[in-house]
């Protein structure tokens, strides 16, 4: 009996090892999703403000010599 539950334990310690070693190669493949969109969208969006603002100028300018 005693047997039986050391060995039910070391079963129940293998598959909790297991789970263990696929959560965090799901929490490492989200922290790299997360990355990903950070890089992929938010940087741009940054960029954008800085860009915008200059090409108005310059596209302002060359209409205000036509009028």
């Amino acid at each position: 009996m005693e047997n039986e539950i050391q060995n039910k334990l070391n079963e129940q310690s293998e598959k909790i090892d297991a789970i263990y070693k696929s959560v965090e190669k799901t929490r490492k493949y989200f922290l790299v999703i997360i990355w990903i969109t950070v890089i992929a969208f938010i940087l741009p969006l940054i960029a954008m403000i800085f860009v915008i603002p200059s090409f108005m100028s310059s596209y302002m300018g060359s209409l205000d010599g036509l009028l």
